[in-house]
């Protein structure tokens, strides 16, 4: 007849001592303390499963109480009443805690960080420092310290509606793109199943389009070629007046212009336009070489073609071309500093007879090929350079003379 096994008691368990060697204290059912030479007590279930004999181990004394233990013997015995192995349970189990502290390990702020980490080296310092401030000023206040599984497609909304509310719709847009961007990140890494807005459309009431003022009749434009020419301002902006209606980009993207995009070799400006979230060349003619040379003798040691004359490490404010328009007599229906865009999109097309997509990749708009793919940013380079020369030369030409004589095209 078999040992009848007297269950341990809470004082049996608290008063064990250490021996010389390993011994068992059995409760029954499987479960056992053994008490070590060193003093540990470890609490142990010998079960048989698949015709072998195994043994779980649930922790020690006094972290796991004898009561505490009977509940884990009690639920390994379940488990192997449905014909499952309780030593593989809780591999599987453990297995499972750690992915999930992992998944909870990773904030949308570290995975942020990731991302800016992994692009860097293709952005530009001001680019990265743009992003960056909008994140930390906007997003990680709202929601950079959850766990990047957590985040919803409500939680842009609501920080998009936030932003805008400020009366910075743009800026809300872009803080949707770099939300999306980064949770695509997180998907491409497996941090996340689905990106929760990666179909976000429609969030915010479109912006009205707003009426950049701009001459495009040569007539009149002439005089304000030979006003810029005249301009009697800082030099600095003198250059950068001159350079407007050449390059014909956003006033932002001229003002912040950095030597390092500047390759005189290639006769081309790169650099990263963030509106649009694309690199841009802009082809340099012999007109604009000339002009950035002579501006390096005065601010090439710096970072910015056109820095602050308050600072050099910040470029040129926003309000430094309209102040210069205005002292040339040019009120704010006349001309503004976007307006050159204008300028140079119509006289290009209507008297030099330019192709149109060349004109409108050249101003950094989305233009698709027959096909309806994207051109990609050094797409018709040469007959882009060749355009930018023409234009500039036309420019000349237009200043030169009292009476606008539009030139032939064939004969350039």
């Amino acid at each position: 007849m078999p040992k009848r096994i007297v269950p341990l008691s809470d004082l049996q368990v608290k008063n064990s001592k250490p021996k010389s060697t390993a011994y068992k204290l059995t409760d029954g059912g499987g479960l056992y303390l053994l008490v070590t030479p060193s003093g540990g007590k470890l609490w142990r279930l010998d079960y048989s499963y698949g015709g072998k004999r195994k043994t779980l181990s649930f922790g020690s004394y006094p972290e796991i109480s004898l009561s505490k233990a009977r509940d884990e013997r009690k639920d390994a015995r379940s488990l192997l009443a449905n014909d499952i192995d309780p030593s593989a349970a809780v591999k599987a189990q453990k297995a499972q805690e750690q992915i999930q502290s992992e998944i909870e390990a990773d904030t949308f702020e570290k995975v942020a960080k990731e991302w800016l980490e992994k692009n860097s080296p293709q952005w530009s310092d001001s680019h990265i420092k743009t992003i960056t401030s909008r994140l930390e000023r906007d997003v990680y206040p709202a929601f950079g310290s959850r766990a990047v599984t957590t985040i919803t497609r409500s939680d842009v909304k609501c920080l998009m509606e936030k932003v805008a509310a400020r009366g910075t719709i743009e800026t809300a847009d872009r803080i949707k793109l770099y939300c999306r961007q980064i949770l695509r990140y997180a998907l491409n890494n497996n941090k996340i199943e689905t990106n929760p807005v990666d179909d976000m459309k429609d969030i915010l009431p479109k912006r009205m389009a707003g009426h950049h003022a701009a001459l495009t009749d040569p007539k009149d434009v002439a005089p304000l070629l030979r006003a810029i020419d005249g301009f009697e301002g800082s030099y600095v902006v003198k250059c950068a007046l001159k350079l407007a209606p050449m390059f014909f980009v956003r006033p932002g993207e001229l003002r912040a212009a950095e030597w390092s995009a500047i390759n005189f070799e290639d006769a081309e400006w790169r650099y990263y336009i963030s509106k649009t979230d694309t690199h841009h060349i802009v082809p340099l003619s012999k007109q604009a070489v000339d002009i950035l040379k002579e501006l390096q003798l005065l601010t090439g040691n710096g970072k910015y073609v056109f820095p602050c004359h308050r600072s050099p490490l910040r470029c040129m404010s926003e309000n430094a071309l309209i102040a210069a328009l205005r002292r040339m007599g040019y009120t704010k229906d006349e001309m503004t500093p976007h307006g050159f865009r204008a300028t140079a999109r119509t006289m290009l097309d209507e008297i030099l007879h330019q192709r149109v997509d060349f004109i409108e990749h050249q101003m950094a708009h989305a233009v698709k090929d027959p096909n309806g793919r994207a051109y990609n940013r050094t797409a018709h380079l040469a007959e882009r350079k060749k355009m930018m020369q023409l234009w500039a030369d036309y420019l000349d030409r237009l200043k030169a003379v009292a009476k606008v004589i539009p030139i032939n095209q064939n004969a350039a």
